[in-house]
This record gives structure tokens, sequence and C-alpha cells, in this order.
């Protein structure tokens, strides 16, 4: 199911095509990569909203729940005028990906890479500027309610895939699906957040922590 009328969706994809991305080959790299290998990844119209809201927000810190190889990382560190964004991934091979395409980029220094689970390793951070979702789809509403505690006030939650394929807004949804739906729900009715669902690509929820 396409979230979006498909000649909209080709006129986007159309317009990031034609924008400067001053790392323009070493992305096109990474996506080509995804494609070859069915790996899962934000696009590039995700990507420049991720871009300018951490440009927007100035965060200090940036933590990532699964980053596979690194590049959504990319979007957050390209952006940032200090700090960390981390890295979270199961796999050391993706993160391994992750850090030679940094010292690629020249973004070494902004960026730090962690093996193993995502949200305990979320757990040890403090005062976290922006938490990016983007793990096992059933785990988000955990993650939240797990590190909520962490986030500043203020800070900011995004979720990738909120809308996950257009399934949420069917009757009788699968599991992962229902938890998806669960989590949205919980992000829309918490007194803590103050939520809205973009449908670009796949669905971006986008909340801000009030209280």
């Amino acid at each position: 199911m396409n979230i979006l009328n498909s000649q909209v969706e080709a006129y986007i994809e159309q317009l990031n095509r034609i924008a400067f991305i001053e790392d323009e080959e070493i992305l096109k790299e990474m996506e080509d990569y995804a494609h070859k290998n069915d790996f899962p990844i934000i696009d590039r119209t995700v990507g420049r909203l991720i871009y300018l809201i951490t440009k927007l927000k100035n965060p200090k810190l940036v933590i990532e729940l699964g980053s596979g190889y690194g590049y959504s990382a990319y979007y957050f560190a390209k952006a940032m005028n200090y700090g960390k964004v981390v890295l979270t991934d199961y796999q050391e091979k993706n993160l391994s990906m992750a850090k030679s395409y940094f010292e690629r980029l020249g973004l070494l220094d902004k960026a730090d890479f962690r093996v193993g689970n995502a949200i305990e390793i979320a757990k040890e951070y403090k005062d976290i500027d922006i938490l990016f979702l983007d793990l096992e789809k059933t785990k988000y509403l955990e993650a939240i309610l797990r590190l909520k505690d962490n986030l500043k006030v203020g800070s900011l939650v995004i979720a990738d895939n909120t809308l996950w394929y257009g399934k949420v807004a069917q009757d009788n949804p699968d599991d992962k699906t229902a938890k998806i739906k669960e989590f949205n729900e919980y992000m829309f009715k918490s007194r803590e957040f103050f939520s809205i669902l973009i449908p670009l690509r796949d669905g971006v929820l986008i909340s801000s922590k009030i209280e």
C-alpha cells in the first residue's frame, strides 16, 4: 500500500536527487548497499527531515536505537555542531561498516558506536536531546516507557515506520501492526508528550517531551 500518491512520491524523489549534497558519492554507495542487500534504511526524504530537525534543535546528545550501518546517523551527525550521536546495533558487523563510512565522511568525532541491546545501552545516558527509534517495531513502546525519564524536557522523539505500509489504518491488524498502533496511541494520549505523525515515506512520528 502506497502512503503517498505514486506521482507525488516520484516528484519528491526527483527533488531529493537534484538537491546538492556534499557527500553524494558515499551516500549513493550506502543506498546501493541497502538496495542490493534488502537492508531497510530511511530514504533521503526522511534523512533531510532529520537533518533539518537536528539543525533547528542543536542537540548535544542523540541516541539512535537500531542504527544498522549508519545511514540515518549520518544525517544527525552531519547537522550537529557539537556533541555526539550514539549508534546502537546488535550486530558488530553493521557498526563496523558504520564506523568505516563515518571515517570516510570525516564524522568520527561526532559518533560513538555501541554493540548490544539498544534499550539497555540507551539507559546509560541521561539528558537525551533526540531519541531516534528504528529498532524492532514491537519494542517501540517498551523503549519509550523505559527511556522517557532519560529525556530532557523539550527533547524530541523521532520514530520511523509508524504507518507500517498503511496497515495501521486496517481492521484486525497483525501482532506487529497492533504493537505499532499501541505505541502511536500512547504517544498521542500521553500528557508527557506532544506528538504529530507525518505521512512521509512509511510514517514518521515526532514527539516533544513537554513535562
